[in-house]
């Protein structure tokens, strides 16, 4: 009768261990990716799947040399990035095609390898939660526009979506706290 009692404690006490550990576990996924926590959520459409690919990401990205920008490469974008601004009044699809193209070049300086759009935006959440989805508007305006279904506003917003990013990228937060 003792061991039955010992052994359920044990079970019990196994059992509130775990989920402690899981409760925590997701507790830092929300925290670190945000609203991409919940939009992976949505996807998959389960908890354990979500928060797998969740670690699947981290365990990919941190496996990449995501390293700061060189300040001459930095102001070099910062100035591309002003005159593709400039030129959204003339031209504003191709402004928004520029600044998509940007956007890789200066994942691609960074250490992100730029594949599919997909894989980009995904490895971007790691390190970007808050504006992976701002960049995932903007490109979906420009696919729209693509189609012929999406106007100069909606080019505008994503100018807004993309500069988001940008200015996210460019700012090197995420490789100096890499490097501690």
């Amino acid at each position: 009768m003792d061991i039955l009692v010992i052994l359920s404690i044990v079970v019990v006490v196994a059992v509130v261990a775990f989920l402690l550990v899981r409760n925590r576990r997701t507790g830092q996924l929300k925290s670190k990716f945000g609203p991409e926590y919940e939009q992976t959520l949505g996807r998959t459409g389960h908890v354990s799947r979500a928060e797998a690919e969740l670690r699947e990401r981290e365990k990919r990205v941190k496996s990449f040399d995501i390293r700061p920008l060189a300040p001459q490469q930095r102001e070099s974008f910062i100035d591309y990035w002003e005159r593709i601004q400039a030129d959204f009044v003339d031209d504003p699809h191709g402004a928004v095609t520029r600044a998509d193209a940007l956007l890789g070049d200066v994942m691609s300086a960074r250490g992100y390898p730029v594949a599919d759009f997909e894989t980009r935006s995904a490895d971007l959440s790691v390190d970007h939660p808050h504006v992976v989805q701002n960049y995932r508007a903007g490109h979906d305006i420009a696919v729209r526009h693509a189609r012929g279904e999406a106007d100069t506003e909606d080019l505008r917003q994503a100018m807004i979506h993309y500069r988001s990013l940008f200015s996210d990228l460019i700012d090197d937060k995420a490789a100096a706290g890499r490097a501690h």
